[in-house]
């Protein structure tokens, strides 16, 4: 069985060589391309996919798995061969009902909606991107066809970010917390003076945000030798390897907190991808295994650590070196200044309390595009009419609303969901560290993050895609992902700043 596994795992390592590829090119688009290079890079994104897709569907590979069924079930679940050999069967299985030059296809209008996005953004006009997008679902309801039968031809596109979790599954969830997140926005709002923002809004020059934002990213354990921070219009990280693990913010000149999270949110999903086994180079297993998990750990350091009063205990003083115009504001009104809630039109600027109602709406609405209650045309005025029922705001403008994220430009529909599950499940890790490591409040009080970030390590990071979000809350935190604590933890926080 040795031979058999070694061929395998040759047949992995060229199929993540070009996936990784991809995503070089991806990054670069994203941060340094010219725009007239739009085309030329869809194409060659469009090549490296489909080679990519073409290696892990091939014949060779389903007869080496065929032979490694029997190698497979003779060993324990959670080990490394079993693991490699159960993952990549799942991809197999799920990649061979997809032809081939629809994954071009997928990847080549992906790239052109990516820029179609960019312009119509910048111009909040939402009629310069709707072809563009209508292009991209066409596409995606053809892919999730490849699935039929379904129960929703939404679980094909969930199942992408989160093996083996369906509309339901994640509509119980939401269901539960939604008006539970709804009670306490409306409480806030009964006081929202309580709490003032006005010391993170000013004048905060581009050099001095990311200058601050890489001495945190440096100490919460992002190494700068195996990674690089740039600037894109939305942030984002992306790896190549464990060895190089890329991320990247945007600045506000005139709000601090934009660029400042942003940089944190990107270093826990960065400190996810560089602490993946060494061991799984070339293979399936390198890597996060969800994006809901993924979003547990980059939503952890952005609220959970980034916006607690321990942090800012540490890191007041250097942010008055580096913001002398703070220096009237002390820690503890620094500290709700950050943690302001408020209903506001932006996601990625939002509050935690309103952000799971921005992820909601998102799942919803793209249940509704795919199941086609909601038409493609329809989308701004839709959104708009959501936005106001859930947040009770209107955006002024279709880049304030429905063209803040880049994640449909991308085909990327599905994704949505998991940064609520994330949050949630980042609130259950927490919890369970504090249990196992008693002393962490105190560790984040000086600046020392060694030890929550070793935790990370071992109960998350080193299994790579080893286990699926249900495996690994098991095997984490004991028991099943579950939103109660999330809204706990919502409820004393925001109970406390804003006197419920």
């Amino acid at each position: 069985m040795e031979e058999k596994l070694r061929a395998l795992k040759d047949e992995l390592a060229v199929y993540m060589d070009l996936y990784y590829a991809s995503a070089v090119l991806g990054w670069d688009q994203e941060t340094n391309m010219p725009p007239g290079g739009a085309q030329a890079r869809a194409d060659q994104g469009a090549t490296l996919s489909e080679l990519a897709h073409r290696r892990i569907t091939d014949d060779k590979v389903g007869r080496l798995l065929d032979d490694l069924k029997a190698y497979e079930e003779s060993l324990d679940y959670d080990s490394d061969d079993a693991s490699l050999i159960r993952i990549t069967r799942r991809e197999y299985e799920k990649r061979v009902k997809v032809p081939a030059e629809l994954v071009a296809e997928i990847a080549r209008a992906g790239a052109l909606g990516i820029e179609a996005w960019k312009e119509a953004r910048t111009k909040s006009e939402f009629s310069l991107f709707e072809s563009a997008l209508q292009k991209l679902i066409d596409l995606k309801m053809q892919y999730a066809e490849c699935f039929a039968p379904y129960e929703n031809i939404y679980d094909p596109l969930l199942d992408e970010f989160e093996p083996g979790v369906d509309y339901a599954q994640i509509s119980a969830v939401f269901a539960g917390l939604k008006p539970e997140l709804v009670k306490l926005v409306a409480a806030i709002g009964e006081n929202l003076d309580a709490v003032d923002d006005g010391p993170v809004r000013g004048e905060f020059t581009d050099e001095s945000q990311m200058a601050f934002g890489r001495i945190i990213a440096k100490d919460l354990g992002f190494d700068f030798e195996r990674g690089r921070l740039d600037l894109s219009a939305h942030p984002f990280t992306t790896g190549f390897s464990h060895d190089d693990v890329r991320i990247t913010t945007r600045t506000l000149q005139d709000f601090l907190p934009s660029c400042l999270m942003s940089i944190i949110h990107e270093t826990g999903h960065a400190l996810y991808e560089q602490g993946s086994n060494p061991a799984y180079y070339r293979t399936i297993l390198a890597g996060g295994a969800s994006m809901a998990i993924h979003e547990s750990q980059s939503r952890f350091w952005e609220n959970i650590i980034g916006r607690s009063r321990p942090f800012w205990e540490h890191y007041h003083p250097l942010l008055i070196e580096h913001f002398p115009q703070l220096e009237g504001v002390d820690r503890e009104t620094f500290y709700r200044a950050i943690n302001k809630s408020y209903p506001s039109f932006i996601r990625v600027e939002a509050d935690e309390v309103t952000y799971g109602l921005h992820i909601i709406l998102r799942f919803e609405l793209e249940n509704d595009l795919f199941n086609g209650r909601v038409k493609v045309g329809e989308l701004p005025d839709v959104w708009n009419a959501r936005f106001e029922e859930y947040l009770g705001i209107v955006p002024p403008d279709d880049a304030m609303g429905v063209l803040q994220d880049v994640h449909w430009s991308q085909a990327l529909f599905g994704y949505f969901p998991d940064y609520l599950l994330g949050s949630i499940f980042s609130v259950q890790l927490w919890n369970k560290l504090k249990e196992e490591l008693p002393g962490a409040v105190d560790q984040v009080r000086a600046g020392k993050f060694d030890e929550i970030l070793g935790w990370h390590r071992q109960k998350v990071h080193r299994h790579g895609t080893k286990f699926t979000l249900p495996e690994l809350s098991e095997r984490a935190v004991g028991g099943p992902l579950d939103w109660q604590p999330y809204m706990n933890y919502l409820n004393a926080k925001f109970g406390e700043l804003y006197g419920l």
